[in-house]
């Protein structure tokens, strides 16, 4: 037994541990590190709801990622023989992540408005291989998948934040609710 367990640590992380009989710089174990939200709570502490309209927002833009993964595989594939053909698939693929990258991104200043801006480039993105290509891609078929994500955006956006509305007022009511609890419990002790 080279360690040996001391007394509780200032942090409360748990037991010290001591140096070993040589007193080895490597016998000390550290605390495993934390994410801000772990270091900033206290006990006792009530987070805030998380939002629904981002994620309604997140699921319609990777559902967009996929779309746009097996558009590039069918627009390469009708086209590979063209010199635009690898342009399409790259572009396709960029997009596909561009719009999984922008769900990190949302709850910031412009991530939805960002996000109105990738709708329409998919939509017209759409809209442009159809008329570029002649393999039996018809213009208002190709535009069909584009106006659904555009609709499935707008609804995702606007019942989100709906959502969030209601939720925020459900949490502070609890929040009030159990406020007074906690006051009625001090002024009868």
């Amino acid at each position: 037994m080279s360690e040996t367990v001391g007394q509780m640590s200032d942090d409360g992380s748990g037991p010290q541990r001591e140096p070993g009989p040589q007193g080895k710089p490597g016998s000390q174990r550290k605390p495993p590190r934390q994410t801000r939200a772990q270091r900033e709570w206290r006990p006792g502490q009530v987070k805030a709801p998380r939002s629904v309209k981002t994620l309604f927002a997140s699921t319609v833009l990777c559902l967009e990622a996929v779309l746009m993964f097996f558009f590039s595989l069918a627009a390469w594939g009708l086209n590979q023989n063209g010199p635009y053909a690898w342009w399409l698939l790259g572009g396709s693929l960029l997009l596909g992540l561009i719009l999984i990258l922008t769900c990190a991104v949302l709850q910031r200043p412009g991530g939805y408005v960002f996000g109105w801006v990738l709708q329409f480039v998919m939509l017209f993105g759409f809209i442009g291989v159809a008329l570029l290509t002649s393999e039996g891609l018809i213009v208002p078929l190709a535009a069909l998948p584009g106006v659904a994500f555009v609709a499935c955006w707008w609804y995702a956006v606007s019942k989100g934040e709906q959502l969030d509305d209601e939720k925020m007022q459900r949490f502070q009511a609890e929040e009030a609710l159990a406020q007074d609890a906690t006051s009625e419990e001090n002024n009868h002790d």
